[in-house]
């Protein structure tokens, strides 16, 4: 399909708060799931994003952005991942949410050929009647300028009807995004439609050095591999097993509303002494469910083979760190991660680290970049995955905070290329200086569609006894409540606060007893 024509959409310019090295990018529209991409050829150019909207565009090399809401006619639906191609052409791909179709039936792709200043409103793979269509990952071939898209595709989504499944599915544009290759099915084994540790989910693609496309993802049957040696006409008939991934796609961690080990996958296509290494990096709780790590596993024939993992995060602590995203400075071979890591507390105050491999994976070194730490809210829905991106020496980290309530978005311009050994700050503990848990509750739901919504509190009794929304009408869209239960005026005791869409009730949550 062709692209339709040109969206001019909001265009706003964000004040920037800075101290030090950390820049807020934005915390506007309750952002999360951060990609990131720098312009190889003008590595000053760097386009971001977040859920569900939120284009974030840099020119002077990520000390400053403005904010773009993009828009489409097959709508937009979070899980954003932004690329560039050897024609400096910006990509926008997301989930979609078509006025008419059906709730994420299809990938969109959506490109910028003017820094983001504007974008077209979009193309897409993968429509496939009802079939659910989500988590996309995408790479470019510098030499041919091939888009590789992977993806997870639901029979119907958080099924446990042991009929439906989960395969994982390719598609390749060769004329710059303007038409996609039919999908085809790339997992041998298939996973369950629970978008759970069973379903197949994660896929992230990378390109070798000859044009050997590399996928890995996590299932079933922990983390495995496959690859094509032809653009993508054949793959393996069935998947490498490359390792564990304990307890499996979906972790626990405290604090945060839900979490997953997500392996990411890169390839060394730079003339370092690492030339053609593939790597695969993930998080897992093999070390303990309190204690979730950051693992990295390597193969050097083209992924046949696989090294055991090797532990990211270097210290001998029993707590989590999560949430991590590697990349490769394709200008020397040095590789880059960020993760959210709670060494320095007890409790769930988070900071946030990168690590620095400059021997294929050998040694790292880990830093904290996050100049303040925060304290997220399991009641808030904080995304999947963060991102970091390289080039020559410019290496930029962008993650989501998400403190007292409120989402943020931020990066760090740290010279990270000359780290030689950790930086050590002082302490901070958040959790004696955040609001008492019951003066506020949160809620985050989403709106497939135009829908009424009604938000009641209701007392042990099942009385009911205050009203945030009453048969209200919303568009559709995700909506982040922050309710002050003072506000309520309830007497002393337990409550149960109930989410009812279209008068089905949705949630039930337990508001603290308050003295």
């Amino acid at each position: 399909m062709k692209y339709t024509g040109i969206f001019i959409g909001l265009m706003l310019t964000v004040k920037i708060l800075s101290s030090q090295n950390n820049i807020m990018i934005s915390n506007m529209n309750n952002p999360n799931e951060t990609p990131i991409a720098i312009n190889p050829a003008h590595p000053n150019e760097m386009i971001s994003g977040a859920n569900i909207y939120n284009c974030y565009i840099s020119l002077d090399t990520g000390k400053t952005w403005t904010l773009k809401e993009i828009n489409s006619t097959y709508g937009v639906w979070g899980d954003p991942v932004v690329t560039i191609d050897t024609s400096g052409n910006f990509y926008f791909f997301h989930l979609s949410n078509p006025a008419i179709g059906n709730w994420i039936d299809r990938i969109v792709c959506q490109k910028s050929t003017d820094k983001g200043k504007t974008w077209y409103n979009g193309t897409y793979a993968g429509l496939n009647g009802t079939k659910i269509q989500d988590k996309p990952w995408v790479t470019v071939d510098r030499k041919t300028n091939a888009i590789y898209l992977t993806w997870t595709q639901f029979d119907a989504y958080n099924s446990s009807n042991p009929l439906d499944s989960s395969i994982i599915l390719f598609s390749k544009s060769t004329d710059e995004g303007n038409t996609w290759s039919k999908p085809v099915r790339i997992s041998a084994d298939a996973g369950d439609s629970r978008d759970s540790s069973n379903t197949v989910e994660g896929a992230v693609p990378c390109v070798g050095t000859n044009g050997e496309i590399y996928v890995s993802w996590a299932g079933p049957h922990g983390i495995v591999f496959n690859k094509s040696l032809d653009a993508g006409k054949t793959w393996l008939k069935h998947e490498v097993f490359v390792d564990s991934i304990i307890p499996g796609w979906c972790i626990n961690i405290s604090g945060i509303d839900r979490s997953n080990g997500f392996p990411v996958t890169a390839c060394d296509t730079s003339h370092s002494p690492y030339r053609g290494t593939v790597y695969i990096n993930w998080a897992d709780q093999r070390n303990g469910s309190t204690n979730t790590d950051i693992w990295l596993s390597k193969s050097t024939d083209g992924g046949d083979t696989w090294s055991d993992a090797v532990q990211v995060n270097d210290d001998k602590t029993h707590r989590h760190q999560f949430f991590t995203w590697m990349t490769i400075d394709q200008t020397n071979g040095y590789l880059y991660f960020i993760f959210y890591d709670r060494r320095n507390y007890k409790g769930d105050t988070t900071d946030v680290y990168v690590a620095v491999s400059k021997d294929g994976g050998n040694t790292f070194v880990n830093k904290k970049i996050s100049e303040k730490p925060f304290l997220p809210n399991k009641d808030i829905f904080f995304g999947d995955y963060t991102n970091i991106a390289a080039y020559n020496g410019i290496i930029r980290p962008v993650w989501t905070r998400l403190h007292n309530g409120y989402l943020s978005v931020w990066t760090d311009i740290s010279n990270l290329k000359n780290t030689k050994k950790p930086l050590h700050t002082k302490k901070f503990d958040f959790e004696k200086k955040t609001n008492p848990e019951y003066k506020y509750t949160y809620l985050t739901y989403s709106l497939h569609k135009s829908s009424i919504v009604s938000i009641i509190v209701y007392d042990k009794t099942e009385n009911e006894v205050a009203k945030i929304k009453d048969n209200l009408t919303l568009p559709s869209g995700k909506y982040y409540e922050k309710i002050k239960i003072n506000n309520l005026k309830l007497k002393p005791g337990s409550y149960k606060l109930k989410l009812f869409i279209n008068n089905e009730l949705i949630l039930v949550k337990e508001i603290v007893e308050f003295d």
